[in-house]
């Protein structure tokens, strides 16, 4: 039995989307189990045989600073989440709160895997090839040294391995331009420690791609400091959505275009679903001595859905166990390849 622990009041919607997503996640998963954690009271009326209840007293909210959810509210329902994780009662825990506050409270009580610096948050976007590419870091760190973004390519072949069943996925660079010679000294010295840790047989190093190759799908992985991922998320959902509303507007004209519609729905309906991003929601909390999950804010009760399924395929598969595996294989690479402290500055998204 797998459990999950699972923050029902965290995000834009709480309760009213988290309650029918858990609900939703049971029935499809017979061997899952779930701790829901919420106010006293507010979660009395749900009864599952695989499910049980635990109280908190407080809520992170989206607009916490990091002292308010770290210092002030330390029975938070987040933070009692993650408590279950640490304590060995679930396998993994999942929010849709606030990013911050769920990254600082992740690494405060489960600390970092050992060779790891900093956590990093791997998220996916929707490809051309009708799958997703994997993008980390997606928010928590601004500033990476090549060897965070050694350590993110570690992560995240191992994660997409365990998800996706691709037995040797390919990791990209992001940069701006494929050739090796391009790129700030972060960026070359990044690109030489992960062209050794391939040949070392840690992971498969595609090489340098650019912003495009994301949704192409050029590759498998794709790492980059957390600035650069979070932009190219919004930037990605904010595309699916235009293209959606510009498809519904055009053939909604006349009666014309909207014959063509009734023509083209199979292919329309096929796109919409390849470019929903409910669909690949749950981004993973990579480096903690556990698993979390951050689902989005704004997560309805598929996405929030979705993000359960992946903390829960995570867990079943052991990934903490393969992480820790190729971290260790990889340390003296990394160890190797340092030649400046590591920076602290992380963003507040």
């Amino acid at each position: 039995m797998t459990t999950v622990a699972v923050d029902c009041m965290g995000g834009d919607h709480g309760l009213a989307v988290t309650i029918p997503a858990c609900r939703n996640f049971l029935d499809k998963h017979p061997d899952a189990h779930l701790i829901l954690v919420g106010l006293p009271g507010s979660l009395a009326t749900f009864s599952h045989a695989r499910a049980r209840v635990v109280a908190a007293a407080e809520v992170v909210g989206m607009e916490d600073s990091l002292e308010v959810a770290l210092r002030r509210k330390k029975d938070s329902s987040m933070r009692v989440a993650i408590q279950q994780v640490k304590d060995g009662l679930a396998q993994a825990a999942v929010s849709a709160g606030n990013t911050a506050a769920l990254m600082a409270i992740s690494r405060y009580l489960l600390k970092t895997l050992d060779g790891i610096d900093r956590p990093a948050i791997a998220g996916q976007i929707p490809n051309a090839k009708g799958q997703a590419t994997t993008v980390l870091d997606m928010g928590a760190n601004v500033d990476c040294s090549a060897e965070h973004l050694l350590q993110f390519a570690i992560m995240g072949s191992a994660l997409v391995s365990v998800l996706s069943g691709i037995d040797n996925p390919t990791v990209g660079l992001l940069n701006i331009g494929e050739e090796s010679i391009k790129g700030n000294e972060v960026i070359k010295a990044a690109g030489e420690l992960l062209r050794a840790a391939s040949k070392a047989g840690d992971f498969n190093f595609y090489g340098n791609v650019e912003g495009n190759d994301i949704f192409k799908g050029t590759s498998d992985i794709v790492v980059c400091d957390g600035f650069v991922g979070n932009v190219a998320l919004k930037a990605s959902e904010g595309l699916a959505t235009m293209i959606v509303d510009f498809l519904k507007m055009e053939f909604s004209r006349n009666v014309l275009t909207k014959i063509a519609a009734v023509v083209a729905y199979p292919v329309i309906a096929a796109l919409k679903k390849r470019m929903d991003h409910r669909r690949y929601n749950g981004g993973a909390l990579l480096g903690l001595r556990g698993l979390v999950f951050k689902s989005h804010g704004s997560a309805d009760e598929l996405a929030f859905e979705y993000a359960l399924a992946r903390a829960y395929d995570a867990a079943r598969h052991q990934l903490l166990d393969r992480v820790q595996i190729r971290i260790a294989h990889v340390a003296p690479l990394i160890v190797a390849g340092s030649s400046s402290k590591p920076v602290d500055t992380q963003s507040r998204t």
